[in-house]
């Protein structure tokens, strides 16, 4: 079978080009220290009522100035809508959804991560300042998610 020229140089290109795009997305990924995830928890939407921690979410002292937050995300708020965290404090949130897929994002921390049904995704942050944190639904999840919102009180 014979290839012309052209479509030679033009497959070493492509070839060529698709080594430097995956070349490019691991050194990124091992400088940036992107990791999959491991220990995937996955959980049955349908008895998240009866499932521990997700039946009582909030939060709970594990340890010295450490805490683990529990959210569960249902059309169209979290639960629990309010959350009060010493200054200092190191927390861990783990979040699922009941219903539909959400996105968990509190602005200005970097808390960034997407909810999804059957999933428990998680996060660790640590609250170096005093305020008010908005905790939003980043990931569109109907007609009333601009009203899904929560707070976060660092005292």
């Amino acid at each position: 079978m014979h290839i012309h020229r052209s479509e030679r140089l033009w497959m070493t290109f492509g070839i060529g080009m698709l080594i430097v795009f995956l070349a490019a997305i691991t050194t990124a990924a091992i400088a940036d220290g992107f990791n999959p995830p491991s220990r995937v928890q996955s959980i049955d939407p349908a008895k998240l009522t009866e499932t521990e921690p997700f039946d009582h979410p909030g939060l709970r002292k594990i340890g010295e100035n450490e805490y683990e937050a529990y959210y569960v995300g249902q059309i169209f708020s979290w639960n629990p809508s309010k959350l009060e965290v010493p200054l200092g404090a190191h927390v861990t949130f783990y979040a699922t959804s009941a219903d539909v897929m959400h996105g968990f994002s509190v602005p200005e921390t970097g808390i960034n991560m997407m909810v999804t049904p059957g999933w428990v995704n998680s996060i660790s942050y640590t609250f170096k300042q005093r305020g008010t944190f908005l905790v939003i639904c980043n990931e569109y999840c109907g007609a009333g998610h601009q009203q899904m919102a929560a707070s976060i009180e660092v005292r």
